[in-house]
């Protein structure tokens, strides 16, 4: 809770509290308690408005693998305003937390800078301070002692003569004794026992409100505006906050709204499994052409991957899951062993093709339909565990297992059902000749 004091061997680095204002509570939950987090956080979040309405409240992340995936974020959702005027960034990052707030996706919007900071003000008047015969310094040094300590302004150390260990001897006020606006006017200047010259005799005082901290990225300060997302992907919550920065139309010169925490990771994350699905597929194209010596061929075999795409992609909507990187590893598996069926369905029928079979398309389908079945029976069983979300963090891997237990059974269905006619209407109603160069190539139209 709050800041700890200069005096404590901690190293503030280690803190996240920007002041006594803030505090973080974690909280760990029984086995047993059979309580879903989001409905939690809900009843907690309408507790405190009940109980206390000017309190702010923001669930961060609590495991080590929230932490990591946030990138130093304390929500999945964190928008930094950058701008030369800190009035002006001010100005747009309020009417930008406003429309998220408008949002039902977003829970816990609010700006993370303290821009408002209550403050006092003192004005040492240089004038009585020279009268009474005291400098500037030495008024400060006796404020600065009472509210930290001596060690910001005479630093003394005492060296124990057995351990030869240096220590820092300091002198401080009792926090509870500078705990008002009075206590701090009451304190003392000169208390020599001739006189006594307090603050409040040669200062004024003002209350004002001033920014709390300067947050920098490139030595421009920016303001934070974070929130959690609610009852929806994270993908979702990316494109409604994109609407909202697109409403706030022309920014002014010199500003820049950049959107941080898990949203930069994954963007780049989507990009590169979109990009590896791609590069799988043009692979195995080739590795094929290269294989059965004919784009043709090739392109028949990788004929089912919309099937399976398509496949994977309708069963994760239908069951509450979304596309993340789960689902494209799991579509990506699911893939590679759909094209392996396909391979084993187009060498036989190749095979009986060249034995001159002019119904090698549906021979091939019926002397291949059950090693296919087994092998994506066996994988869909083996991975059934996995999509149903047995196990603690189970419901985070359940979407690979459905992309692939959904990818594959519309794969097997294309393999043995439609795999066939493409084939046909592509290479198999063409009788077998082979491309060979080769003169002593007797399958070779260029046989001599």
């Amino acid at each position: 809770m709050g800041t700890q004091p200069s005096s404590f061997p901690v190293n503030l680095i280690h803190l996240w509290t920007s002041g006594p204002h803030e505090s973080v509570i974690r909280i760990n939950l029984t086995k047993n308690v059979n309580i879903p987090i989001e409905n939690f956080k809900e009843q907690l979040r309408q507790k405190v408005r009940e109980e206390i309405p000017e309190a702010k409240i923001s669930f961060e992340p609590g495991d080590l693998v929230d932490q990591v995936m946030n990138l130093g974020a304390n929500n999945p959702i964190e928008v930094a305003v950058l701008g030369k005027n800190l009035e002006q960034s001010n100005e747009i990052a309020r009417t930008l937390r406003n429309r998220m707030a408008k949002e039902a996706i977003y829970r816990d919007v609010q700006i993370t800078t303290p821009l408002d900071y209550p403050t006092m003000k003192i004005n040492i008047d240089r004038v009585k301070a020279g009268q009474l015969g005291m400098t500037v310094k030495e008024i400060s040094d006796a404020l600065v002692t009472a509210t930290s300590s001596s060690r910001f302004t005479q630093p003394n150390y005492w060296r124990d003569p057995v351990s030869a260990v240096a220590y820092q001897v300091q002198v401080e006020y009792p926090q509870y004794l500078v705990g008002s606006p009075q206590d701090v006017e009451m304190v003392p200047i000169v208390n020599n026992g001739e006189r006594k010259v307090f603050l409040r005799d040669v200062a004024t005082f003002e209350t004002i409100r001033t920014p709390a901290e300067y947050d920098r990225l490139n030595q421009q300060r920016f303001i934070t505006i974070s929130a959690n997302i609610h009852d929806k992907d994270l993908g979702s919550a990316v494109k409604v906050l994109d609407r909202a920065i697109e409403d706030l139309g022309d920014l002014p010169a010199g500003v820049q709204i950049l959107q941080k925490g898990q949203v930069d990771l994954l963007n780049q994350t989507l990009r590169e499994l979109r990009l590896g699905l791609l590069i799988a597929i043009v692979v195995i194209f080739l590795m094929l052409g290269a294989s059965f010596q004919s784009f043709k061929i090739a392109a028949a075999t990788m004929a089912i991957i919309p099937a399976v795409v398509a496949g994977s992609i309708i069963f994760l909507l239908v069951t509450g899951h979304t596309l993340n990187i789960q689902s494209y590893m799991g579509m990506i598996m699911a893939v590679g062993v759909a094209v392996a069926n396909s391979i084993l369905y187009v060498t036989n029928a190749e095979d009986l093709r060249k034995a001159g079979d002019t119904q090698a398309h549906f021979h091939a389908s019926a002397n291949r339909v059950r090693p296919i079945l087994m092998t994506s029976f066996a994988m869909m069983a083996g991975i059934t565990p996995m999509a149903l979300g047995f196990g603690e963090g189970g419901d985070q891997i359940a979407p690979l297992g459905v992309a692939v237990i959904d990818g594959l059974f519309f794969s097997m269905i294309s393999t043995l059902l439609f795999l066939p006619l493409v084939y046909r209407q592509m290479v198999g109603k063409y009788s077998y000749s082979s491309e060979s160069l080769n003169p002593l190539d007797k399958d070779s139209k260029n046989y001599q």
